[in-house]
């Protein structure tokens, strides 16, 4: 086979610092600036949200590209901008950690759909609610203690 054919669907989460609930005032903007460097990076951005503490990218994965090289770009690079908004986010950070599923090509508007109703999905539940269903669903076996850090 002489061509390297790749359709990985990714959803990557992850947090705020300490889960703050910092983001919800420039949110929008921040989806934008995030879904430009999976543009950027060749990983076609298919739906991001998210809600006060936390952001969802469902992307498409470059075949060029590793997940830990595409996280290490959206949440340093983000952080940065964040930074230079107000002064209020002087002192903003990601968790050290994040949060990423594969995708079934026939549940992408499913996971459009969720990633769309965040706010009233939270109303809900809260983001460790959500994050520990999404570790119990794929079945990753984590120590708690070090998934909030």
């Amino acid at each position: 086979m002489g061509q390297s054919l790749v359709k990985n669907y990714i959803h990557i989460i992850f947090s705020t610092k300490n889960r703050e609930p910092i983001i919800e005032a420039i949110q929008e903007e921040l989806f934008s600036y995030l879904a430009g460097i999976c543009k950027n990076m060749e990983c076609n951005p298919i739906k991001i949200g998210g809600y006060k503490n936390h952001v969802h990218i469902l992307c498409l994965l470059s075949k060029k590209i590793t997940l830990v090289k595409l996280l290490e770009s959206l949440k340093s690079h983000s952080s940065k901008w964040i930074k230079t908004k107000d002064i209020q986010y002087s002192n903003f950070y990601w968790q050290n950690g994040y949060g990423s599923f594969s995708v079934n090509p026939r549940e992408v508007e499913t996971v459009v759909q969720y990633i769309s109703n965040q706010k009233e999905y939270h109303r809900i539940k809260s983001f460790k609610e959500e994050f520990l269903l999404f570790l119990k669903n794929y079945e990753i076996e984590f120590d708690e203690k070090y998934v909030w850090d």
